[in-house]
């Protein structure tokens, strides 16, 4: 795939110096918009963001032609597979710049993309919105652009319906909960938190483990994380067990052989709820659990994780020990 991409890059430059913007300008900005799409997918598979830029600059030259009042439809995809571009190239880096220009060309395409003309290609910018609100939202305080995420993503529920694309619907549930369980963290009280895990429950009626192994091993983790954080805010041990068990479905499929990174942070997760349960429950058991798990991590995380996470990890190994020898004393 990678190859036929950097082949497709190839053809589409080669093509741009006969299909000059001053002879055949709509054909240039076609090819241009089809230039950038090669390059955003071979950015996706790359580190780094090289060709996510030369995406960027793609889009924007076919923009140049590809005005909203020659051919509306065209400029407002075209703004949108901007936005996807940006909203890539801001994940990797660090700031808020590109995802804001992810925000405003989404909203652009959204301009032309209204729902009585074009529903499907609405709904799918709505959840482009989404996503990118959802990032800025992580990386900014308060909690203004994860609820227009929420409303972004609920937007694109009214056209993304389980009936129509299941798993459609469902990838936008997982994302409702990821911006949910944002939301729940910055609020006080638990209705975030539940609208959260009802939102990942919702998702995982469709991204079932036999369809979609990984992606329903990553709602699994979603959901525990959510119910974890749940379960610090109330009392009783019901959803940190319930964390527990989410947790522990996800790493039947998220396995270290097949996705470690995946693993290692599940595995973290599990460490934590563990840990959590154990400091309510009389006796040793989970805290040693909770030991056992952070231990596994390290294997890890000593190479692959930052050093400050990898520390996290070993704080949560030796707060859970300490609690296990105060209790055996």
């Amino acid at each position: 795939m990678g190859r036929s991409a950097e082949e497709a890059v190839a053809a589409f430059r080669a093509a741009l110096q006969e299909r000059s913007r001053d002879r055949v300008p709509l054909e240039w900005a076609m090819t241009q918009n089809n230039l950038g799409l090669a390059l955003w997918r071979l950015g996706e598979r790359e580190s780094g963001t090289a060709r996510l830029e030369q995406a960027v600059v793609a889009y924007r030259a076919a923009l140049e032609e590809w005005r909203r009042d020659r051919v509306p439809l065209y400029w407002a995809m075209t703004q949108n597979d901007l936005g996807a571009a940006l909203w890539r190239l801001g994940e990797r880096e660090s700031g808020t710049a590109p995802l804001e220009e992810s925000v405003a060309a989404f909203r652009a395409a959204l301009e032309e993309r209204s729902r009585d003309r074009v529903p499907l290609e609405w709904a799918m910018t709505q959840n482009n919105l989404g996503l990118a609100l959802w990032r800025l939202g992580e990386r900014e305080s308060g909690t203004t652009r994860l609820k227009e995420a929420v409303a972004a993503y609920c937007a694109a529920l009214q056209e993304y319906t389980r009936e129509r694309v299941p798993l459609q619907w469902a990838t936008i549930q997982n994302n409702l909960g990821n911006t949910l369980l944002a939301l729940g963290e910055r609020e006080s009280g638990t209705t975030r938190l539940e609208e959260a895990v009802a939102a990942y429950r919702a998702a995982l009626e469709e991204l079932s483990r036999d369809r979609v192994p990984l992606q329903w091993a990553m709602t699994q983790n979603n959901l525990g994380n959510a119910l974890w954080r749940l379960g610090q805010r109330e009392g009783g041990t019901a959803r940190l067990e319930e964390a527990v068990a989410a947790f522990r479905a996800a790493l039947e499929e998220s396995s270290r052989d097949r996705v470690s990174l995946q693993w290692v942070a599940t595995q973290d997760n599990l460490g934590n709820a563990l840990l959590s349960l154990g400091q309510r429950e009389s006796g040793t058991e989970r805290l040693e659990e909770a030991v056992a798990v952070f231990d596994g991590c390290l294997t890890v995380t000593e190479t692959a994780w930052p050093d400050e996470r990898a520390q996290q990890v070993r704080s949560n190994s030796d707060e859970a020990m300490a609690e296990i020898a105060r209790r055996s004393g």
